[in-house]
């Protein structure tokens, strides 16, 4: 999943849970300037409201994470070009009784599958970047 939490009485907003999130998780320290924006909220499972952030992470050869091992177990990218192969994506069903009640997108890669929540902002977001392609 996305680096994330609950908003702190010191976060400003949204972005600044993002940011600061991003850094206690993955030790990545970004400055407002590299957010894009942010998606429509959503709810999760629990029925709290996430508040999903874009931001421009720059190339990805260049940085360095630090992840923190009480809230990380493994760290690893998908390149957009990956994401938009339609052999690398997929949709779970899921049911109640004998019927369906809701579609999920799934994105597959290796040992490594993307779902719930993080697929949903994946697919949110290649809707904005690759409009023409997803």
């Amino acid at each position: 999943s996305f680096p994330g939490g609950r908003r702190d009485p010191a976060d400003g907003d949204a972005v600044a849970t993002a940011l600061r999130e991003t850094r206690e998780e993955l030790g990545l320290a970004l400055g407002a300037p590299s957010v894009w924006g942010q998606l429509r909220p959503l709810p999760n499972r629990q029925g709290e409201i996430v508040a999903p952030v874009v931001a421009n992470l720059g190339p990805l050869e260049a940085l360095t994470l630090t992840p923190n091992p009480d809230e990380v177990e493994d760290v690893f990218t998908l390149p957009l070009a990956h994401l938009l192969r339609e052999e690398n994506q997929g949709y779970t069903h899921f049911r109640t009784a004998d019927h369906y009640c809701y579609t999920l997108p799934v994105f597959l890669n290796g040992p490594h599958k993307v779902w719930g929540l993080t697929a949903i902002i994946t697919e949110l977001t290649l809707e904005l970047l690759a409009p023409d392609h997803y």
